[in-house]
């Protein structure tokens, strides 16, 4: 999930809040645990930004980069893709070719900004209060934030089920965003390369 780009170019309190990221166990190593993050980037770039360089967007204004961010779920990522481009109909998806990422997050230590969800949430209008937000946790030694998925509708990042039919899994869950500021060493693996995000998707946006 891109902070932002054009499509293709260089450059994503609900009842079930509780649930929360998958996490793998520390190992016989005693390596750290970690979460998946899920991270859309144009197919033809690196999938992290590594620069100040980057164009702003919710959490971070022009020159405040790198901040790298992710999605709790493949389809949050690609809804925030989604939202980015304006993208309503399934006949659009034909000449999209995007890259989506599966990239190992640090498992805790993530600010949560203290905003109403209605601007956590919101449009363009809405990035100031954000931006401000990132900077005055950043200013307090904020390396990494957690929030509600602004692309997402509520309750819609629930996945599906198989049984035997594919079908909406029943309970409702809201998508969260990951955000890390600074350059960024994590490790990723890529899960669609130059594809585009399925149309089932595209109910789930929550548009501009």
């Amino acid at each position: 999930m891109s902070g932002a780009g054009p499509r293709g170019g260089a450059n994503p309190a609900a009842a079930n809040s509780a649930v929360g990221p998958v996490t793998t166990p520390i190992d016989a190593a005693g390596a750290a645990p970690v979460r998946l993050g899920f991270r859309h980037c144009d197919s033809r770039m690196p999938f992290l930004w590594q620069s100040a360089q980057q164009p702003a967007a919710r959490w971070h204004g022009s020159g405040e980069g790198p901040a790298n961010y992710f999605a709790d779920t493949p389809i949050g990522a690609w809804a925030e893709f989604l939202r980015h481009e304006g993208i309503t109909d399934a006949a659009e998806l034909a000449g999209v070719r995007r890259s989506l990422w599966v990239v190992e997050l640090p498992a805790a230590g993530y600010a949560a900004p203290q905003l109403p969800r209605r601007t956590l949430t919101g449009g363009l209008a809405s990035y100031g209060a954000c931006q401000a937000e990132a900077r005055r946790l950043r200013a307090a030694g904020a390396v990494r934030l957690e929030a509600p998925a602004a692309a997402l509708k509520a309750g819609t990042a629930r996945g599906w089920t198989a049984a035997p039919a594919a079908r909406p899994a029943s309970a409702a869950r809201d998508g969260r965003v990951w955000v890390l500021f600074g350059l960024c060493s994590a490790v990723g693996w890529p899960a669609v390369v130059a594809g585009a995000p399925p149309a089932e998707v595209l109910p789930l946006v929550r548009h501009f």
